[in-house]
């Protein structure tokens, strides 16, 4: 299965234009460390488990720090037949691009 990818500049541009749904699927201390705004964590782990918590009437954004877990969350997301991208470059790429992001 090929993942879609996406890079930091669309989902700032998504963001920007409306409501986005971003899954950030790093542990819980990077997560707290930095994350990109309105971001929700569900750990790689456990992403299998809680796919419940995931909206499957949209667009759904992973997230890990560079990009590697995020195409297996959204290779996971994409066999349960939720609409789901990899952000290329991740939080990584995010905050190297100058945009903000939030602690805790």
């Amino acid at each position: 299965m090929t993942v879609r990818e996406i890079s930091v500049d669309d989902l700032a541009a998504a963001s920007n234009s409306g409501e986005v749904t971003v899954i950030d699927v790093r542990n819980p201390d990077e997560y707290a460390a930095g994350h990109i705004p309105g971001a929700h964590l569900i750990p790689l782990p456990e992403l299998g488990d809680r796919l419940a918590e995931v909206p499957t009437d949209r667009l759904v954004h992973v997230v890990c720090q560079s990009g590697g877990r995020s195409a297996q969350g959204a290779e996971l997301l994409t066999g349960a037949g939720i609409d789901a991208v990899s952000v290329d470059g991740g939080t990584q790429g995010w905050t190297a691009s100058g945009r903000p992001t939030t602690t805790g």
